[in-house]
């Protein structure tokens, strides 16, 4: 659709063009053009191009036409310079047997315009994805996907950390003071004969110093206890990955859900205006009746309807899989699988559940985290333990950096808690309780992952004998179909039979397809149960 506004001002006529300049809307642009010609002689026309989307051949060809005839081609938004270039190049061939100045002039504006101006000539190409495809990309590109990485490295830094206290740690300093003290205040008393004060006087100091943990439980302990936090936050990544996994393939089946379905209703509707056809032919040649024509054509209007709505519920459906994979917003989808069944073998419950418990990455957190809250427990009943720290430094120190001498200190320190208020006992209840959480936590999702096995494992049972029946039952809605649109044509019976066979073919379509979707979607959440959904799913060959 294009939307084609014209406004005459006082010095020039202005056409803007909003849409797609395709098929019949180019017929309508050169007429606009003509009429503004014509209405509005001798005033320069400029065609604005806002917000155009799409231009096929035919458009391009008018355009450089109207650029040969004078019009004044401008650009807003988003437009690229390509079909420009198209314009530009087409015009010069068409002026290339032209001489003189005026073809020179000519060809210059266009080369002018074509360097000023920005048109958006091409939509991109869709993407033709399969459902590998698509989860391959969802993994790379999905935001929820690469929070889930920084979070992981945010749990490799804090084990850096962690590991940081346990190693020694030096520093260098270089410091130029000038000191004057009051040693009235220093001995308490004034001594006859010495001054109030001394100084002031410069003092210059350059060195290191260092220290190191020499025995420290609470630190190895912290340090144990990161790693193992480290472990949890890859499991949580791989879950994230499970879940984004799962959300692609069942938005992909969706779309397959949805693109089946419009195949089906386009299906239907050749075959409602087939019968529509046949019943005005029948009352044409006073075979038929006027009523038998009006229940075709309802039933004809009903099945474009459900076109309609089909159509719109796979746009939509594309739609949510382009935001899953954060892919830009102009770029189009193309589906490259199809909705379909293979075959599946029985689910083993029993296996099922052992794979989830052993694969699943929500467990493999929790028992990562239980490890982690058993290292803080320790390192809190540690810190009753005393602790030993090696510190000391070397230095360079002197009244100037000429008459430096070597100073250094070296000394080991113990510390041994004595009385802290509580606060040990209290650390270590606390880690206690936050332990007891957790186990809880897994055993709460232990049974959830059981239900969701079982479950998964009972629909996928379910869904296959669901699709053998409704294949079943398509056929016999196909049958149901043609012997009643034959005892139609035969004047046995009036098309109300044919009318109830398109309503049972219909209801058939819409049980196939549901079934098919629901035995892919029970597969994927099975594999999702039991911890396998990204290595079936993001392989090379989809499945």
């Amino acid at each position: 659709m294009l939307r084609i506004s014209i406004i005459n001002e006082d010095s020039r006529t202005v056409i803007t063009l909003e849409g797609k300049l395709t098929g019949e809307w180019v017929k309508e642009l050169e007429q606009s053009w003509n009429k503004a010609k014509l209405e509005h002689e001798g005033k320069p026309v400029e065609v604005v191009l806002r917000a155009v989307s799409y231009v096929d051949e035919a458009g391009k060809k008018l355009l450089a036409d109207l650029a040969a005839q004078g019009a004044e081609l401008k650009g807003c938004g988003c437009m690229t310079g390509a079909l420009i270039q198209e314009i530009v190049s087409g015009v010069k061939t068409k002026l290339a047997a032209l001489s003189g100045k005026k073809s020179l002039a000519l060809i210059a504006m266009l080369l002018t315009l074509g360097a000023c101006q920005s048109l958006r000539a091409q939509e991109p190409a869709p993407l033709k994805l399969t459902l590998s495809d698509a989860v391959a990309l969802a993994l790379r590109q999905n935001p929820q996907a690469q929070i889930a990485s920084l979070h992981l490295a945010e749990s490799e830094q804090d084990k850096n950390l962690a590991r940081a206290d346990l190693l020694p740690q030096a520093g260098a300093s270089v410091s130029e003071e000038v000191i004057r003290g009051n040693i009235e205040t220093q001995l308490g008393r004034r001594i006859p004969g010495f001054p109030e004060h001394v100084g002031p006087f410069p003092v210059f100091t350059t060195g290191v110093n260092y220290s190191s943990p020499v025995f420290d439980l609470t630190l190895w302990r912290r340090y144990a206890g990161a790693k193992h936090d480290v472990d949890a936050g890859r499991s949580d990544q791989q879950s994230v990955r499970e879940q984004v996994t799962l959300l692609v393939v069942s938005q992909y089946l969706g779309c397959l859900r949805d693109a089946a379905t419009v195949q089906a209703a386009q299906a239907r509707v050749d075959l409602a205006q087939a019968l529509y056809d046949q019943a005005a032919d029948l009352q044409k040649h006073g075979a038929g009746t006027g009523i038998d024509t009006l229940r075709a054509n309802v039933e004809l209007q009903n099945e474009k309807q459900r076109l309609l709505e089909a159509q719109t519920s796979e746009q939509t459906a594309l739609f949510g899989l382009a935001r899953l994979l954060n892919v830009a917003p102009q770029q189009e989808i193309e589906l490259a699988d199809t909705l379909r069944f293979f075959y599946a073998p029985a689910t083993d419950v029993p296996a099922a559940l052992a794979a989830a418990y052993a694969a699943r990455p929500e467990l493999r957190a929790i028992a990562a985290r239980e490890l982690s809250l058993s290292d803080a427990k320790r390192a809190a009943r540690d810190l009753r333990w005393p602790s030993v720290q090696f510190s000391g430094g070397w230095e360079q120190q002197g009244l100037n950096p000429s008459n430096i001498i070597p100073v250094y200190t070296d000394q080991i320190s113990l510390n041994l808690p004595l009385f802290t208020g509580g606060r040990i006992r209290a650390e270590v209840t606390k880690a206690d309780l936050a332990l007891q959480t957790q186990q809880q936590q897994r055993t709460d999702l232990q049974n959830q992952v059981t239900l969701e096995v079982k479950t998964a494992a009972a629909n996928l049972a379910s869904a296959r004998q669901q699709v053998d029946v409704a294949n079943q039952g398509v056929a016999l809605a196909q049958e149901e179909v043609s012997q009643a649109r034959d005892r139609f044509a035969a004047g046995v019976a009036d098309n109300i039979e044919v009318i109830s066979a398109q309503d049972a073919l219909a209801r058939a379509n819409d049980n196939q397809i549901a079934a098919l979707y629901q035995f892919n979607q029970s597969r994927a959440d099975l594999a999702r149960a039991t911890g396998q959904i990204e290595s079936l799913y993001a392989a090379k060959k989809s499945n």
